[in-house]
C-alpha cells in the first residue's frame, strides 16, 4: 500500500517478478478490495497469492513513532509475518522510517549487532555496482558500528555481485591515514587486522570516488550516507535534464541526438534508479526490503528479486558467521586475561 503510483504498480512489478522467480509464493496485505482488483490483471500472480486485508496503512506522514503504535497495518503485518516464520522476507515501498522502527522492534538485530543499517546498490564505470551503508538508518557511529557495517557490507556484495573477497573502503574526508575522526581511524585499524575475514580492506575512499568502480563496498555513518545519496541521485538528474535541454536548443543539436540516441539509452538504462531498487535492512533477524516509493513496476520487481536473492544465499547466517570472527579477533586472549 506503499507506492506513489497506488496498487497496481505494485501488484504489476510483484507479477514480473513472479515471472523470473516462479517458484516464488506472495501474502499481500492492504485493502482487499483494491488488491484483488489489480490482481485481476495478473492471472498466474493471483494463483501464487495471498490476500491480507488490513484497514489500517502507514502514510507517508507518519513519525516512526507513531507508526510502531499503528496497531494492524499492512506494514506491520507483513514483518509480523517474517517473525512468524510465515514469509521469508518483507518488501515495502512505504515509509522508511517507519519501516526500520517496525522492523527493529519486531525482528530485532542478530547477535553481536548493535545496530540495523540500510544498505543499496549504486550504479558505478565498473564491472559491478558499489553497496553502499549506511544510508540514513543511523546518523551517528562509533567505530564498532563502521565495522559491523562493512562485515555486513561485504556480506551482501559476495551475494550480490557474485565476489569472493569484496573490496571495503570507509568513507572519509582524504585517503591519507591520518584524515578523519577517531572513530574512522578507530574502524580502520579494526579492519586492518580482519584478514581472515571474507573481504579485503583498502583503507579510505572519498565522495567523487563513489561512481569509480574501483570498490566494491563503501562505509559510512548514515548522516553522511544520505547526504551522499541524494547528492548522487541529484547530480544524475542534473546532467540527464542538462543533456535533454542541450539537444532541443537548436535544429543542429536535434538532429546531433538522432545520432547519439543509442548512447543516450544506455546512460538512461544505467542511471534509472528502478534498475538498482531495492535497499536492505542488514543486521536484523529476517529480511526486510525497502523500495523506492516512486518505482515502477520494473523497480518493484528488482526488490523483490533483492528479497529472493538474500533469502537464496541465507545472507543473516553469512553476517552471523562473519561476525564470530570479527568478535573472536577483538575477544582478549587467556594472557590478556591473566595479565588483568
Amino acid at each position: 500500500m506503499g507506492g506513489d503510483e497506488g496498487v497496481r504498480v505494485m501488484m504489476a512489478g510483484v507479477a514480473l517478478a513472479r515471472r523470473r522467480h516462479d517458484g516464488l509464493r506472495f501474502i499481500l496485505f492492504g485493502d482487499e478490495t483494491q488488491i484483488k482488483a489489480a490482481l485481476d490483471n495478473h492471472p498466474n500472480l493471483r494463483a501464487a497469492s495471498e490476500v491480507v486485508h488490513s484497514d489500517s496503512v502507514v502514510d507517508g506522514s507518519d513519525k516512526p513513532s507513531a507508526a510502531v503504535r499503528k496497531k494492524g497495518s499492512s506494514m506491520s503485518m507483513a514483518i509480523a509475518a517474517v517473525k512468524s516464520g510465515d514469509a521469508g522476507a518483507a518488501v515495502s515501498a512505504g515509509n522508511t522510517g517507519a519501516l526500520m522502527a517496525m522492523a527493529k522492534v519486531a525482528l530485532r538485530t542478530m547477535p553481536g549487532i548493535d545496530r540495523p543499517a540500510l544498505a543499496a546498490m549504486l550504479p558505478t564505470l565498473g564491472d559491478n555496482d558499489v553497496v553502499m551503508l549506511d544510508l540514513g538508518a543511523n546518523t551517528e557511529c562509533d567505530a564498532r558500528n563502521l565495522v559491523q557495517f562493512a562485515v555486513m557490507g561485504a556480506a551482501y556484495a559476495r551475494i550480490a555481485c557474485d565476489l569472493d573477497r569484496p573490496r571495503v573502503r570507509l568513507m572519509n574526508i582524504g585517503t591519507e591515514e591520518l584524515k578523519g575522526t577517531d572513530e574512522i581511524r578507530d574502524a580502520a585499524a579494526i579492519l586492518r587486522a580482519a584478514d581472515a575475514l571474507p573481504l579485503s580492506f583498502e583503507g579510505f575512499t572519498e565522495g567523487d570516488k563513489i561512481g569509480r568502480g574501483d570498490v566494491d563496498v563503501i562505509v559510512c555513518d548514515g548522516f553522511s550516507g544520505n547526504v551522499a545519496l541524494k547528492t548522487a541521485e541529484g547530480t544524475a538528474r542534473f546532467v540527464t535534464d542538462l543533456l535533454r535541454r542541450a539537444f532541443t536548443s537548436s535544429l543542429r543539436s536535434k538532429i546531433g541526438f538522432l545520432i547519439s540516441k543509442p548512447a543516450m539509452h544506455l546512460l538512461k538504462h544505467h542511471l534509472d534508479p528502478n534498475n538498482h531498487n531495492g535497499a536492505v535492512f542488514l543486521g536484523l533477524n529476517g529480511v526486510v526490503i525497502k523500495s523506492h516509493g516512486g518505482a515502477t513496476d520494473k523497480g518493484v520487481a528488482n526488490a523483490v528479486h533483492v528479497a529472493a536473492r538474500l533469502l537464496e544465499e541465507d545472507i543473516t547466517r553469512r553476517i552471523a558467521a562473519d561476525m564470530a570472527g570479527i568478535e573472536a579477533l577483538s575477544a582478549p586472549s587467556k594472557q590478556e586475561l591473566s595479565a588483568k
